[in-house]
């Protein structure tokens, strides 16, 4: 269950909760995550490191206090029965944190990520200018993948936010939550969001096309009828967002068609070689230059025919080889992009090495040596 909780559905609405204050420190020090766990100090992740902080140690007694301070009645018992929840926690009308409350050994423990509430542009993100031109697509579906917390979402709602200034269309979007918050310029954006809008995501796509989307984002590619429905939609005419959890292209595709029975496992590989438009992947790698904190690593296929001809033949394995021959079409190898944050001093060649695919051929790019293992030129 995810459920946004606006102000005026808390059971305590004459007060400070007191677990504002451990979300205003991870404000202050920009810390991306927060972690509260019995026997532990509170805890921050800083520039992707988890570090204690001075607080006191949790109790059992006290993460409950902080925790269901927060929840409504129907929150707290749903968690209760369930033992997990999921929830969007504002704070000071201007922050605003994706929490998740689960049991563990039998206490409750807490982890909450900041979302930021100002949507930034490509530039600021330091991505590459081709996701302009793929946000500029009509209809096909496009993936975000990496590791949990390498900025997938950010990425989207990115470019989500230039069609929506750009593109006279509608936007509908299906979140667990909704992290970031659109306002209506040339388009309009539709956000709906599972557990307040909406019962559940197999709710929300039965009636996803009676709504009239032009463009639409279904957050992660979860279950086998998140991805039917997102392909679906890709095929008849609309532009359609998702995430993965996975480190490539090939290895989307792999994971995808895992969430399938073997027995529709062709079919579906045919149809997503028709549907796919793009395969984006990132992580966020630690940062050297002066104002910049983390900054992503990308790797991008964008599917033309040698794509889609190697996703219907079962040839996912090949797809790095399209990406280094057609650079030129705005693809992008990770090895080839590495080496370039390392050239341009963005990031230390320890934290490249750590991040490359393949160590040796990161090790001849950053020599000029060119190799057709990894299209350096």
């Amino acid at each position: 269950m995810n459920v946004e909780q606006p102000i005026d559905d808390r059971t305590a609405l004459d007060h400070d909760p007191e677990l504002n204050k451990y979300f205003r420190v991870a404000i202050k020090t920009r810390a991306s995550d927060i972690h509260l766990k019995v026997g532990q100090p509170p805890k921050l992740r800083l520039y992707g490191v988890l570090k204690n902080t001075t607080g006191e140690m949790m109790t059992r007694e006290k993460v409950e206090k902080l925790v269901f301070e927060i929840l409504s009645p129907t929150h707290k018992q749903f968690f209760l029965e369930h033992g997990t929840l999921d929830f969007a926690h504002e704070v000071d009308g201007a922050h605003r944190f994706r929490v998740n409350v689960f049991r563990q050994r039998g206490m409750v423990s807490l982890a909450a990520r900041r979302v930021n509430t100002t949507i930034p542009p490509f530039e600021e993100l330091h991505l590459p200018p081709v996701l302009e031109k793929i946000s500029e697509e009509t209809q096909g579906l496009v993936l975000v993948v990496g590791p949990t917390g390498c900025g997938k979402t950010t990425t989207i709602a990115s470019m989500i936010d230039h069609i929506n200034r750009t593109r006279s269309c509608h936007i509908v979007t299906v979140e667990d939550p909704i992290e970031y918050l659109f306002k209506d310029e040339k388009a309009i954006v539709s956000q709906r969001e599972i557990g307040l809008d909406v019962k559940d995501f197999e709710e929300a796509l039965t009636y996803l096309m009676r709504q009239d989307p032009d463009v639409v984002f279904v957050g992660e590619m979860r279950d086998a009828r998140t991805v039917t429905a997102g392909m679906r939609a890709a095929e008849t005419g609309h532009l359609v967002f998702g995430t993965m959890h996975s480190a490539n292209a090939a290895q989307s595709v792999h994971r995808l068609l895992d969430l399938f029975p073997q027995s529709e496992r062709s079919l579906v590989r045919q149809t997503l070689a028709l549907a796919i438009k793009a395969v984006i992947s990132q992580m966020l790698i630690p940062s050297i230059k002066e104002g910049v904190d983390r900054i992503p690593a990308v790797e991008i296929l964008i599917a033309n025919a040698a794509a889609r001809k190697l996703i219907a033949e079962e040839r996912e394995a090949d797809l790095p080889s399209v990406i280094r021959a057609s650079q030129q079409e705005g693809m992008q190898d990770l090895t080839y992009n590495l080496c370039e944050l390392v050239k341009n001093g963005s990031i230390d060649p320890k934290d490249a090495y750590k991040s490359a695919p393949n160590i040796e051929e990161l090790k001849m790019a950053l020599k000029g040596i060119r190799t057709t293992a990894s299209g350096i030129l």
